[in-house]
């Protein structure tokens, strides 16, 4: 069980996307988050309240979370002083990178010295099956995007919080860090063998009520080079009855892949749906959500109306205006 109240640590996040941990507790939760630690040269902000890490304790936090999500996962040498005197004054550390806390000495003696965790979200606690295949009853809804960190997650829990609101029943099943740091449970994808990776999903979206929806994070896309085989486990696994398009419009170029152009919606919705019918024949697209965040309030409803009239589907920023046209296009 992770404590809370948590110190969100941004490090030195070239950028406020590298922080996406921190930005998506701070946005789903913010009462588990009483501020932040940045490093001096960190170009990240959560519009908390920077504090020492005395500050924090102060405060009342409990855990720091390492709130970044820089490209490999990796733990850096610059940080192993903070996360240690975090420790020392009485807070435990949870992390979702792929370089695990457990594996770092200074972190350990320190956690061990101290009486306090370690919690390493990204490390499968579960013996997941390979995936049959077969059909399970409930409804499952899978975001899909034309790139890495596009509003996939912000999509699938606004729809959920829409849905409860109505008296729906709804899960949103968590796939990464971010997802399991908010919801408490899930599935650490792309930390999961291969050959289980859709096994995992089949396992965490069991068979339900047939009203009942599982909104499932997506992760990746299937158009990056570096991370298209955990999208791919998460269609296959999830069967999913509806997809959601997602999508950013002011990136130049695929994250972390300059040479690489991003796919059109409808080059997306092609390749997606074919993909998803192999399992489930049924599978249509409902919606298309765009993370408009770069854009200003006029010229986001104008993108937003251009593509819906383009794709003939419901176009919304989930997260400034809200999931509910999404969950409409269910029935």
């Amino acid at each position: 069980m992770i404590e809370q109240p948590y110190l969100l640590f941004l490090g030195d996040a070239p950028d406020p996307l590298a922080a996406k941990v921190a930005q998506g507790i701070r946005d789903w939760r913010p009462d588990a988050a009483v501020g932040q630690y940045r490093l001096p040269d960190c170009n990240a902000d959560m519009g908390l309240p920077d504090m020492s890490i005395a500050e924090a304790v102060a405060a009342g936090a409990r855990t720091l979370v390492v709130g970044v999500a820089n490209r490999g996962g990796v733990i850096s040498p610059a940080w192993i002083d903070v996360l240690r005197d975090a420790l020392t004054a009485g807070m435990d550390l949870a992390s979702g990178l792929h370089n695990l806390l457990r594996d770092e000495p200074a972190l350990v003696e320190a956690a061990q010295v101290h009486g306090r965790s370690l919690h390493d979200v990204r490390v499968p606690s579960v013996r997941y099956p390979i995936a049959n295949g077969k059909r399970r009853s409930g409804k499952r809804c899978l975001a899909v995007g034309t790139d890495c960190s596009v509003g996939k997650m912000y999509t699938a829990i606004a729809m959920e919080r829409a849905m409860h609101a109505r008296g729906m029943k709804a899960t949103f099943r968590a796939t990464g860090q971010t997802g399991i740091l908010i919801t408490g449970s899930g599935v650490p994808l792309d930390a999961v063998v291969a050959d289980f990776m859709a096994g995992a999903i089949e396992w965490l979206t069991p068979d339900n009520e047939q009203d009942h929806w599982d909104l499932i994070e997506g992760q990746g896309s299937l158009f990056h080079a570096s991370y298209s085989g955990v999208t791919l486990a998460l269609i296959h696994g999830g069967q999913p009855d509806a997809l959601i398009l997602c999508h950013e419009p002011t990136r130049t170029h695929m994250r972390g892949l300059p040479d690489f152009e991003l796919p059109s919606l409808e080059d997306l919705a092609e390749v997606s749906l074919r993909m998803a019918r192999m399992v489930n024949p049924a599978c249509r697209i409902t919606g298309i959500s765009v993370n408009t965040h770069g854009l200003p309030e006029d010229k986001a409803l104008a993108y937003l109306a251009a593509v819906e009239r383009q794709m003939g589907l419901p176009t919304v920023d989930p997260f400034r205006q809200g999931a509910d046209r999404l969950v409409d296009a269910l029935d």
